[in-house]
Order: C-alpha cells, then structure tokens, then sequence
C-alpha cells in the first residue's frame, strides 16, 4: 500500500478532480478517481458505474449501523439516487447505534433468509460479522460493504476509505492552524470496537507526530449519538480546564460547539474528523477549523453498482477506497459536495419499489 505520506498527497491532489457539478447534474456523477485496492496496494483509478438500467429491477436490502445524523442519511441518499438510476429495488434497515450489534446480525440473516438478491452493508463491528459473512457469501448473494471498514477479504466486495489518512490529514490542519501555539487536545474518536474510530484516531495521531506544541491530554470514546458524545464534552470541559482544542467524530463536535459557548471557551479549536450537514454548516459559520471528507454519497453509489454488476456477471472492483480530502474555509468552493452531502431537504428513504 502507498505509504501515509504517498496517501496524503494523493489526497491533496485528488480534490481538484471532485470539484464542480451541481445538484441539477448529480446523475451523472461519474467518471470519478478513487483507490483501487485490488492488487493489495492503492492504484489511481477512474470509476464509471454500469450507463444505464439493470437488467431487471433486482431486490437489495440494505444495513446502517443508525440513521441518527446527517452522514448517514447522505449515504442513504447515494444509496437511493443510485437504485433510482439503475432501476433495482431497495429496502434499507438500520440497527438504532453502535451497541446493537445482535440486531444488525438479526437484520442480516432476515435479509438472507428474505427475497433479496443482494446485501449492502455498513457493518457495526466486522469481527462480529465474520460468521455472518461466510454464510451469506455461501448462499450465493452477493455481499458488499461499504463505508465502515472490513479488512478481511470475506465478502463480495468492499468499498471504504482509509481513515488513519483522514484523521492525518485533521492532524496536520490542526498543526497548521496552531501556527506554534500551545494545543491542548481531548479526542472523541467514536464508538470503541468500530474500527473506524480507532482508525481516525491513530491517523490524527500521526498528523500530529512532531508537533511539540500538541498534547493530547485524553481519549474519549463513545456511541456517536449527538446526546452520548454531548455528555462526553462536558465531563471533558470540567476535567480538563487546560485543554484548547477539540477533535473528534462529527456527532462530538456538533455537541462540542454548543457546549463551548456555553462555557464560554472562546478561543477553542475545534476539528472533526469526517462529515456530516451540520459540519458543512458550521464550517461556513467559522464555528470549526474544518473536517476530512470520506465521500459517503459516492461510497453509496459505488456500493449499489458493484452490487448489480456481481448480480449480472460483469466485472467489479473488489477493493475500493474513496480519496480523503480535508475540506477547509479556504477550498470549500472547489469541493463537489454532490458525492458528500444529501441536499438540505433529503428526507430519509427506507425503500425504493420501481
């Protein structure tokens, strides 16, 4: 695999080609460069999805870990435009939160046992899905991961990102925008035993690597609801008076924004590692340095076209991986945040019957 600083450069350059198209050209959201993984190491590649409908309108059921903020409801959002596009039917489930693992192993096996062709899963745990993985891909039915890291090859295909590279890349924003000045960091990662969590972590840690005025004075994991990690900030604000500087999770810093004014911390730093609506927000209100970018709407798309193309036979991508970007003030208007965000009036969507 590249190594981190092959990666990070990679990232920086790859922003410039997810740049432009508006809404009213969101079907067309290809070609598209990300990682191809294959071969056991990152080759640039260029994504273009099957052109047209499916052959038939296949049956997929679809997992989330939750649907209780805004990044999960855009990859629902990638999820459905996609389906919509290439004609196949989906029916989407999702678990309530990072602690319930045996309903998400519950949903797949009715999703095994049900009249679906296919799965596309955000797994809680991929330790605890192992078993589940070997029977489905037993049965026959294509399994493709997306989002939350699997890193065994169990199942069909996987479509992810690298997140140790997209908590670097916060890392070294945060080392930028401190220009020497003393940083006192608590870190709210996310769920322990996500993976992803861990992953953003140690990556943050390796962007900070160097740095002599970063401290990291603790590490705070918990579920990524909105009201968990609005707990977490404030323990953190009473037990680290010192601490100027707040990274962690989405739902962590949508909790941490409110709790600082509050507590009348202004001169706090806050970084989120990844994305969701009200990170885009309160970048454009200045409330955060920035946050890093995993493409969840073209990891949704991805997902459900690798998904009908193993349906029918045709040739897929194993191993894909999104290219992170930090996406700060100062090269928001060069994003496409078509293959990030859902529009602000998505509603969620459970199913899509053509």
């Amino acid at each position: 695999m590249k190594s981190y600083t092959n990666l990070l450069a990679g990232a920086v350059m790859a922003a410039s080609t997810l740049v432009g198209a508006s809404s009213s050209q969101a079907a067309d959201w290809w070609p598209v460069k990300y990682y191809n993984m294959d071969s056991g190491s990152a080759k640039d590649a260029e994504y273009v999805p099957l052109p047209g409908k499916a052959s038939k309108p296949w049956n997929i059921c679809v997992l989330f870990p939750h649907m209780k903020d805004s990044f999960w409801v855009a990859v629902d959002y990638g999820i459905v435009e996609e389906a919509k596009r290439q004609g196949v039917n989906i029916t989407l489930y999702q678990a309530g939160g990072y602690e319930n693992l045996p309903k998400q192993l519950s949903q797949f096996d009715d999703c095994l046992a049900g009249n679906f062709d296919a799965i596309v899963i955000g797994v809680i745990s991929e330790a605890g899905f192992e078993r589940e993985f070997a029977k489905g891909v037993a049965s026959g039915k294509p399994i493709v991961t997306t989002v939350n890291p699997v890193g065994k090859p169990s199942v069909t295909a996987r479509v992810t990102n690298n997140y140790p590279v997209m908590g670097e890349i916060t890392g070294k924003a945060l080392v930028d925008a401190l220009k020497g000045a003393p940083g006192k960091v608590v870190a709210f990662p996310g769920p322990s035993g996500s993976g992803w969590a861990e992953g953003f972590l140690g990556g943050f840690k390796e962007g900070i690597k160097g740095a002599k005025n970063v401290e990291v004075l603790a590490e705070k994991f918990g579920d990524s609801g909105v009201a968990i990690q609005l707990g977490l900030v404030q323990n953190a604000l009473q037990a680290y008076p010192d601490m100027n500087v707040i990274w962690g999770c989405a739902p962590a810093v949508e909790a941490a924004i409110g709790a600082v004014a509050q507590a009348g911390k202004k001169d706090m730093l806050i970084m989120s590692s990844y994305e969701n609506q009200e990170m885009l927000h309160a970048l454009q209100k200045n409330e955060i340095l920035g946050f890093a970018t995993l493409y969840p709407v073209l990891q949704a798309r991805m997902a459900i076209d690798i998904a009908v193309r193993a349906l029918e036979h045709k040739e897929y991508v194993k191993y894909a991986e999104a290219i992170p970007t930090a996406i700060l003030k100062s090269n928001l208007d060069k994003i496409n945040m078509d293959l990030v965000l859902a529009p602000d009036d998505f509603k969620a969507v459970y199913s899509v019957k053509q």
